[in-house]
């Protein structure tokens, strides 16, 4: 499988981020009310230990060394987006109802809403703290770290807006274009290219090295996102868990679903509109939606939608002024997007 240079790179980063994470946590300042400590900052030092992959700060790391400079010069600024990550994944829960994360209750459901409010909201601001605090990089540097991860979450914030947006107020005339600009600001940005953009910063890269990693993170983010869809719909319901055919029960946008309503007539596209409205959790009949969505050639469409996605990121890295064992691992990076099965 040619995604498994990058499996070896996240797992030989991934200590790193943890130790970071851990050595750098939020904790009460002396002297300070001892109740903060069960009201925020242990709940909140919790959820920022359990996280995944650690894929984001481990891209920031790839983007710096993908410049000519040491990896570390952007440990802090990516475990700030790891952060942000935690707030994200904090507010998500709460806007979708849902009651499990990583295996346990939802800081909403264990805390109660409006402290997993607050812990969100504080985790934004150790992200911003991180990036600030960096003794790594001068003045200049972090300003434009800072600057760049400002952009970031602003246009993470558009692409939540559509996403919940158009759910609320029962969109379907919606098509592919509205999906892909959708995704890009809600995941391919944040998910790749700002990482990217983000340790080349921290490492000193040009123009035309920060505008080729842009480039090819949000291509590759965006097939990391219908990598998504496709799991949610297709994936093994162990591996999936709470999220296995979730997207259909919570009537999100993804790009099977509007090209299923794109290319379907009469009462199979009335029948398949009933249900992904409907908000069941019946197994069978979600399962019914997926195959009306693999009867319009939907999947296939959405597989090859990422792998041309895929395709084009690569092309871009090839000819770009990147370092050649870090233009591999971006290259594997590429693929294991659309190859994963979790």
């Amino acid at each position: 499988m040619e995604s498994t240079q990058f499996i070896s790179y996240l797992a030989a980063w991934r200590p790193l981020v943890e130790s970071w994470i851990d050595s750098n946590a939020w904790s009460r300042a002396e002297g300070s009310p001892v109740d903060l400590d069960s009201y925020l900052y242990g709940p909140l030092a919790h959820f920022n230990a359990g996280g995944g992959k650690r894929v984001r700060p481990i891209l920031a790391l790839l983007g710096c060394e993908a410049v000519g400079a040491v990896p570390h010069r952007a440990l802090a600024a990516g475990c700030a987006i790891e952060l942000f990550q935690s707030a994200a994944l904090i507010h998500d829960d709460i806007a979708d109802k849902s009651e499990l994360r990583r295996g346990e209750p939802c800081l909403h459901i264990s805390e109660g809403t409006g402290l997993a409010i607050n812990a969100g909201d504080a985790a934004l601001v150790e992200a911003s703290c991180a990036i600030l605090n960096d003794k790594d990089l001068d003045a200049p540097a972090r300003l434009s770290v800072l600057s760049t991860f400002a952009d970031m979450q602003r246009r993470t914030l558009e692409g939540q807006a559509l996403d919940l947006g158009w759910v609320r107020d029962g969109r379907w005339d919606l098509t592919e274009n509205d999906y892909r600009a959708m995704a890009t600001l809600k995941t391919a940005h944040y998910s790749c290219a700002s990482p990217l953009v983000i340790g080349a910063i921290c490492g000193g890269g040009t123009a035309g090295q920060i505008t080729a990693l842009e480039s090819f993170g949000l291509d590759a983010g965006l097939a990391f996102q219908i990598q998504d869809d496709l799991l949610n719909l297709t994936g093994n319901p162990e591996t999936q868990g709470k999220d296995y055919l979730s997207d259909i029960t919570e009537g999100k946008r993804t790009l099977p679903v509007l090209y299923t309503l794109e290319h379907l007539e009469g009462q199979r596209r009335s029948q398949f509109l009933e249900i992904i409205s409907s908000g069941t959790n019946d197994e069978g009949r979600l399962l019914q939606a997926v195959d009306i969505m693999r009867e319009a050639s939907a999947l296939d469409h959405a597989r090859a939608v990422a792998q041309e996605l895929v395709d084009a990121a690569v092309n871009r890295i090839v000819n770009a002024d990147i370092a050649g064992n870090p233009r591999e691992v971006l290259i594997s990076m590429a693929h294991y997007f659309v190859e994963r099965a979790g």
